[in-house]
């Protein structure tokens, strides 16, 4: 399949998306998308207070814009999903944000729009996991 015009949204705007976030804004209309408002009020600003990012890195990417807000990612045709898998004190993986943000994903999926999900997770997970509460979500 071949995509024709790619919007991107990277949901997760952490250690490892904001940096991949910038890196497509370079090139393709992004969306650095993150539940946390305050996060992206400073991402806004050019400010990144986990030093992930430069201010001039930020700015570099003139395609890449900034929300919170789900709506403004439901045009997006590619979503990459980079939110967090912390381990409790048993090394067990926390899997609430992969599930939130596979739920939240399924409610605004189309036909034809690709999710890749970058984390680290167990094998087997993203199949067991996320994919079914995708379908559930999306129908």
């Amino acid at each position: 399949m071949k995509i024709e015009k790619v919007n991107i949204a990277v949901i997760g705007q952490g250690y490892v998306g904001l940096p991949l976030a910038i890196e497509f804004g370079k090139k393709y209309p992004t969306i650095g998308f993150d539940i946390n408002q305050a996060r992206i009020h400073e991402l806004k600003k050019g400010i990144d207070h986990t030093n992930e990012a430069t201010h001039e890195q930020l700015r570099s990417a003139d395609q890449l814009i900034f929300s919170s807000n789900i709506n403004d990612i439901k045009e997006s045709n590619v979503y990459i999903v980079t939110v967090p898998t912390p381990i409790d004190e048993f090394k067990t993986p926390d899997l609430k944000p992969l599930r939130g943000a596979s739920k939240m994903l399924g409610e605004i999926l189309k036909k034809g729009d690709t999710v890749i999900y970058e984390s680290t997770v167990y094998p087997g997970c993203t199949q067991e996991v996320c994919v079914p509460l995708i379908e559930k979500s999306s129908g």
